[in-house]
């Protein structure tokens, strides 16, 4: 399975916006035809501008008349919030998180739309076989941690659960282990168990 680890490996690429002159009802069909409760608007160069949310369009139906004259341009909340299309999996899900929002719109370098993320994208990380995880696991700890001839780690992973145990060289070591492991896509959390040769 492809290692999941920035935005671009897990969102949608096939992404819906609207124009930033699309009128009011030309939105409210849009957003019934996808299914979604809210759509980036973008500029004439593809530059995502703002989005436009069900709420946007409540709150200006209920505030005046004129609502079969408004383009998403007036409706729009700017700016978009938005994230890179190859920023980390877990910032976008603290971007997500912190803004209180259920979708990204996803952009490139110059701030065109090149998809969009969902909760449920994010998620998909955890769905990655175990066996998977734990030979990413045991090719870092012995290739990248652990210099090669020292003791061996064994590495056991149920559930995204990765279980170390095993000798360390050094006690100050069971800490970087346990943090870098923690860092592997997939992983959901970590229980150590190590001893520590006796010097003699």
């Amino acid at each position: 399975m492809k290692h999941l680890r920035i935005v671009d490996d897990v969102m949608t690429h096939a992404a819906v916006s609207i124009d930033h002159g699309t009128a009011f009802k030309d939105i409210v069909e849009a957003l019934r035809m996808w299914n979604v409760s809210a759509l980036p608007v973008l500029s004439e160069d593809g530059r995502v501008i703002g989005v436009v949310s069900e709420a946007d369009l409540l709150l200006k139906e209920q505030g005046t008349d004129t609502a079969g004259v408004t383009t998403a341009e007036q409706l729009m909340t700017r700016p978009a919030v938005t994230v890179a299309e190859d920023a980390a999996i877990p910032a976008a899900a603290r971007l997500m998180a912190h803004s209180h929002l259920k979708r990204l719109p996803v952009v490139d370098g110059d701030g065109r739309l090149t998809g969009v993320v969902s909760r449920g994208d994010l998620l998909k990380v955890y769905l990655r076989p175990d066996a998977d995880i734990a030979a990413e696991i045991r090719e870092m700890i012995m290739h990248q941690l652990i210099p090669r001839g020292s003791v061996e780690v064994h590495v056991h992973v149920a559930n995204g659960v990765v279980y170390l145990h095993g000798s360390l060289p050094e006690p100050a070591l069971e800490d970087a282990v346990v943090r870098a492991v923690g860092t592997v896509p997939g992983v959901v959390d970590v229980k150590a168990d190590f001893t520590v040769p006796v010097s003699a």
